[in-house]
């Protein structure tokens, strides 16, 4: 369930929104005159959600080369390859 706070508490209650934000590890929405105008989340959460949009990013760039018709090599011949090169 969302958490959602006024904004005067992000003014009066900021070390009460910094503990909510590192122990839950989820955003803190604020609103401003009952609409949504902000969201406070720790560096934490913060950089798992930028790793995890990489992760998309780089699932749909994979996707998209799979659909394209690219070579692909097998797991077996790719660990196989990747021994030869360590093994020199």
């Amino acid at each position: 369930m969302p958490i959602i706070r006024p904004i005067s508490d992000l003014r009066n209650n900021f070390n009460q929104i910094s503990e909510l934000c590192h122990n839950e590890g989820e955003p803190v929405f604020i609103t401003k005159n009952g609409q949504g105008d902000l969201v406070v989340m720790s560096m934490a959460t913060y950089e798992k959600l930028e790793a995890l949009i990489e992760l998309y990013q780089k699932l749909g760039e994979a996707e998209q080369e799979s659909a394209s018709g690219a070579p692909t090599i097998s797991h077996k011949a790719l660990m196989k390859k990747m021994r030869a090169t360590i093994d020199g």
